[in-house]
């Protein structure tokens, strides 16, 4: 890869949204908006390789998407005048300044400080299904690829993308609005902009596919969105929550492979090396939550995940209290993925057998068909029992439905440690 392909998709990676947002305030238009970006990363590639790296990447590509946005406009809105017998009259768009070709090109920072966030409350406005704002918001703004939304959601590829195409159809003909919605409409959409973040922060925790087993860019980016929703709503007791969740759990970024990128499991983990400082501002956050009315979904993930970083170690974890909590989720959140960690401190309380009736029922229920860990959670529970040959076969499974190299490493070696 030559250093104008790096630099173009490390900028691709992070500044991905933020030009998105800034051209569809000019394109008035997620189609049009998205393919004047795509056009301009294209442009990137030539024009960087022949002239050099510009001073500001991310702010050359903006000034490119939002001309080429501005052009397409004028050249529609000429088409609409000079036809007026076979398409419909509709109103003229206002007025948007080209940039000055003269000058500095421009900044995005300098723009609106919270472009992405307002993009997420766009894609997220609830005029659509919460299915596809989720959807629509993770593959646009996010840039989660519409394999990997299709895991998240137990469905498939072909699924998640008529969703995203309905979606962008019917922002486009409602002409909804781009702009961060007045107080009273945020909770219509709220529900979906925090799946949205929880996804994101997923997809980065343990990347779906690649070399690493974590993506650090999409877990910063959710930390930052978290941090950014909780400065506009800071009395919700969700976003807290979703926020409290995202730090405790990532506080155990730097133990979770060794050096050279192998996965290591909770309780091997050196829990001397957590970021505490993140601990205990999630355990914060889980106090305000919980002291402020019954918990919801996040602040009960969230008071999950602290308890079992609070223990001293994995075996001292308090196991029955955790398996409680799993309960109050799942009348809150009834999710067979909810279901299946349910297993793992169930097992720890009353034994492998009882946690293997529980995943056999999963498995019959159907929903979770495909999801890897469900073979891997039954496979350990499997190795734990005694049943050795059933084990290495339950991880041969998990294993064929893996494609993250690390996961993959540490499923191989399980298979050998029960053939």
């Amino acid at each position: 890869m030559t250093n104008t392909e790096a630099v173009i998709a490390d900028t691709h990676r992070q500044e991905w949204a933020r030009v998105l947002a800034v051209t569809l305030r000019s394109a008035r238009d997620i189609d049009l908006a998205e393919e004047c970006v795509q056009e301009a990363y294209a442009a990137a590639l030539e024009t960087w390789g022949r002239d050099g790296i510009p001073r500001n990447p991310a702010a050359w590509l903006t000034t490119i998407a939002r001309r080429r946005a501005i052009d397409a406009m004028r050249r529609d809105a000429r088409l609409r005048s000079r036809l007026p017998l076979l398409v419909d009259p509709v109103e003229p768009a206002d007025e948007v300044a080209m940039p000055d070709p003269d000058t500095e090109y421009l900044d995005p920072d300098e723009v609106i400080p919270d472009e992405r966030l307002r993009l997420i409350f766009t894609c997220c406005h609830p005029a659509l299904a919460q299915e596809a704002q989720v959807a629509l918001t993770l593959r646009l703004v996010c840039g989660v690829t519409t394999a990997h939304i299709a895991r998240a959601f137990l469905v498939s590829e072909p699924t998640v993308a008529a969703r995203i195409t309905r979606a962008k159809r019917k922002i486009s003909s409602a002409r909804i609005p781009y702009r961060i919605p007045r107080p009273a409409e945020l909770p219509a959409r709220l529900r979906a902009v925090l799946a949205v973040i929880h996804l994101l922060f997923t997809a980065g925790h343990t990347a779906p596919s690649g070399p690493a087993l974590v993506q650090a860019g999409l877990v910063d980016q959710a930390l930052h969105l978290a941090r950014m929703l909780r400065e506009l709503l800071p009395d919700d007791t969700e976003v807290l929550g979703l926020l409290a969740l995202l730090l405790v759990t990532d506080a155990r970024r730097a133990t979770r492979s060794d050096a050279g990128g192998r996965l290591v499991r909770l309780p091997d983990q050196d829990r001397s090396r957590w970021d505490r400082a993140a601990l205990a501002e999630a355990g914060e956050l889980i106090v305000a939550s919980l002291s402020a009315g019954p918990p919801g979904r996040y602040v009960l993930q969230a008071a999950i995940a602290s308890l079992y970083a609070e223990a001293p170690s994995y075996d001292q974890t308090d196991f029955p209290q955790i398996v409680l909590l799993y309960d109050r989720l799942l009348e809150v959140w009834p999710s067979p993925v909810v279901a299946l960690n349910r297993a793992v401190p169930l097992a720890m309380v009353r034994g492998p057998q009882a946690a293997l009736a529980e995943v056999e029922r999963l498995e019959r229920d159907g929903r979770l068909a495909g999801y890897q860990y469900l073979p891997a959670v039954k496979a350990d529970l499997l190795g734990r029992a005694g049943r050795d040959h059933e084990a290495a076969a339950a991880y041969r499974e998990a294993l064929a439905v893996t494609a993250n190299e690390a996961e993959r490493a540490f499923l191989t070696e399980r298979i050998r440690d029960y053939e």
